[in-house]
Order: structure tokens, then sequence, then C-alpha cells
């Protein structure tokens, strides 16, 4: 479907991502691949998961895709759930730690109310048509007292630049297909923290960016990992974390 302007509307770019992940299925851990800075962020939304209650505890990570946040849940002791549209997504999650996996649109979670202790949505919010309806759903299966941990690119000029400008020309290792993103649906931090409040969780954000001397050692082949620090700017890559009251 094309809008006035001619150009494509939110729900068949989202349809056009959900093509492009699936060829590159084969990625999801190639360390140098263009899908190796969800890794990085991974592992840095991971530090603020809290170790599960009990045996029973139970995390959902929205938009699994190739199951990167799989181990880093289990080894907190979660029962680890995740949600997806890409069936070859969801079949490579189910071999890193998930232990379901569900093919279902994330705007309309196929859950019962308060179902999760944890629930996770990385890198996946400005991606969807509406990222607000699935941070409201997020909220809805998340229990009292549970965790909400959501990262995201900001709707600024700076991110445009950085995320696209940058990072999908740049002949680096871990670039992401030209296309991967589209800055019609980077996210407003001020209206995913009011849509969260509205569901009874206050979230609050802080800034994430890659370790510079890594970059350059990563970029020059020498470690296939790099880490995420945290910033006080959240003009770029944030994150949101936050307890349902």
């Amino acid at each position: 479907m094309l809008t006035r302007s001619g150009e494509k509307d939110r729900s068949e770019i989202r349809q056009d991502f959900i093509s492009d992940y699936d060829g590159l299925a084969d990625e999801w851990w190639d360390p140098r691949g263009a899908l190796a800075p969800l890794s990085w962020i991974a592992r840095a939304r991971a530090e603020f998961v809290p170790a599960a209650r009990d045996a029973q505890a139970a995390l959902l990570d929205i938009a699994c895709g190739g199951g990167l946040f799989g181990p880093h849940a289990a080894a907190k002791g979660y029962r680890v759930v995740g949600v997806d549209l890409s069936e070859m997504s969801l079949r490579e999650a189910l071999r890193h730690g998930f232990d379901e996996v569900v093919r279902a649109d994330v705007s309309e979670l196929p859950f019962e109310d308060e179902s999760f202790d944890v629930v996770t949505a990385g890198q996946c919010l400005e991606h969807v048509p509406d990222p607000y309806a699935v941070v409201a759903e997020a909220c809805r299966v998340l229990r009292p007292g549970g965790t909400l941990i959501v990262d995201t690119i900001a709707d600024t000029r700076v991110a445009r630049l950085v995320s696209i400008t940058l990072a999908e020309n740049l002949p680096l290792p871990g670039r992401p297909p030209r296309g991967t993103h589209d800055h019609r649906l980077f996210v407003n931090r001020e209206r995913l923290t009011r849509a969260a409040r509205e569901n009874g969780v206050e979230l609050e954000l802080l800034g994430l960016r890659p370790r510079m001397r890594e970059m350059a050692r990563y970029a020059a082949g020498r470690i296939d990992e790099v880490t995420m620090v945290r910033t006080n700017s959240t003009s770029v890559l944030y994150l949101g974390v936050g307890s349902k009251k």
C-alpha cells in the first residue's frame, strides 16, 4: 500500500522487515555478520534482568528473533518464552535457550494477563507499525512487581545519522543491510514512557553506545564482541526499564 506521498505505509514496511530477517536467519549467531550488534545489545539488556524468584518464574522475549537473548535469560533462572512472526528465526531460538516459542503478532500477544515475571522487547519497537501498542501489550502480560525492559532507537536527527547514514553505509563488519531501518518508525521517548505509565509501568530511560576502543579493535578483526556502555544521552539508542505497580 502507498501513502499519498507515494511512500510505503508502516504495515508494509513491517512486512518487508520480516522478509529481510528471514533472509538473514543464518547470520543470527555470526559474531561478524549483519546481526552481530544485536548480540551486544542483548548482553547489555540482560544486566537489568533480576534473578528468577523461583523455578516457575517466566520471561517473555517479544520479537525474539533467532534467540540472542535466550542464553542470558536462561542463566538468570527463567523459563524463557519467545514470540516472533518469523518462523525461521523461531526455529533458531529454540536451539539457544528458549523453552517455548510462539508465532504471533507482537501487538496482539496470545497470552493471558499477568503471565510473566519479566517482559523484554529489544530492538523491535523501531520496526513495528505501532510501538506504543506493543508496549501496552507487554505491560498487560506482565505480573505486578514484574520487570519490563525495552530498547529501541530515538526519533531524532542524530539517530537517523548514526543508525542509517553511518551504520548502514560504512564498510565495517557487523553492518546491517541497507534499508534495515526506516527513520519514520523510530520511537518517540515521551510517547513510549507515557504508554508504559498508562499501563502501570514507570520507565527509567538511559542511553547505550558501543565502547569506542573496542569498536576500533572489532573493526580491525582483533575481537569478536563489543561492550555496550551506558550514557546519559538517549538521543540515539536507548533502554527503558521499570516495574509494574
